[in-house]
């Protein structure tokens, strides 16, 4: 189970995906893959078939990377080739990880519009070159090197992907829905457009914050390294810093 579970429990993957949704939401917290957010929010439509696409496409680069970085980038990830008798103690290909994490993601956006130029030419119309674009958005990439510079295991490492792309869905489509009313609103000459949009996009980043706090996430055990580290950052003497006499 240490692969694939580790010391997380379901209420902690719980927690996890209302973390990555609402709490590290990558549009408003992190404020990344923001190009085709601007861009592609100005009909609620399309910005749920371009959020539709990110899910799909996060959630399987993100496992897939997964394994990549367990099995052939990571430290001490060749240990597997020892079965075949090769040793690999030095061989580190950590410096390819960014190079196959993005070849990943490519290859299943490139999969993924030719499915959508096939099955609906609308939207592949209405996306336009923004959905190529999907494979340099930076909140793919940044999803999977955050899960993995976290070390999750399996399962929360496909919870904690997936919901980061939910959260991103989630985060255009609001924006998106107001932008189709703000069209036909009174707004203030000098702020139309982008000016607005942003202004929305920056009171939706500070309502998401009212989440902070919820720490459902933390594994088992791992509440009380969290209060160590809190407790080293303020000064404060820990059980771990205390020598027996």
């Amino acid at each position: 189970m240490g692969i694939w579970m580790g010391n997380y429990e379901s209420l902690n993957l719980f927690g996890l995906i209302i973390q990555s949704i609402f709490i590290e939401n990558f549009l408003l917290a992190n404020f990344l893959g923001m190009c085709t957010y601007l861009a592609c929010s100005t009909r609620l439509k399309t910005a749920n078939g371009l959020g539709l696409a990110v899910v799909f496409v996060l959630t399987v680069a993100g496992v897939l990377n997964w394994f990549v970085h367990r099995f052939v980038t990571g430290p001490n990830a060749l240990q597997w080739l020892s079965f075949f008798g090769l040793d690999t103690k030095t061989v580190d290909l950590g410096f390819l990880e960014f190079l196959i994490f993005i070849s990943v993601i490519a290859g299943f956006v490139q999969i993924l519009e030719i499915v959508i130029e096939k099955f609906s030419p609308a939207l592949y119309a209405s996306l336009g070159v923004y959905l190529p674009l999907i494979a340099v958005n930076c909140a793919i990439l940044g999803a999977c090197l955050f899960a993995v510079t976290r070390d999750y295991p399996f399962w929360p490492n496909l919870i904690y992907v997936f919901g980061s792309a939910v959260g991103w869905w989630l985060a255009i489509a609001l924006i998106a829905a107001i932008r189709e009313k703000l069209a036909v609103s009174d707004v203030v000459p000098a702020i139309r457009g982008m000016g607005i949009t942003f202004i929305m996009t920056g009171l939706m980043s500070m309502a998401f914050q009212g989440f902070t706090g919820i720490k459902l996430a933390v594994p088992t055990g791992g509440e009380e390294k969290v209060t160590a580290l809190e407790s080293r950052i303020e000064g404060k003497p820990t059980s771990t810093d205390q020598k027996p006499l």
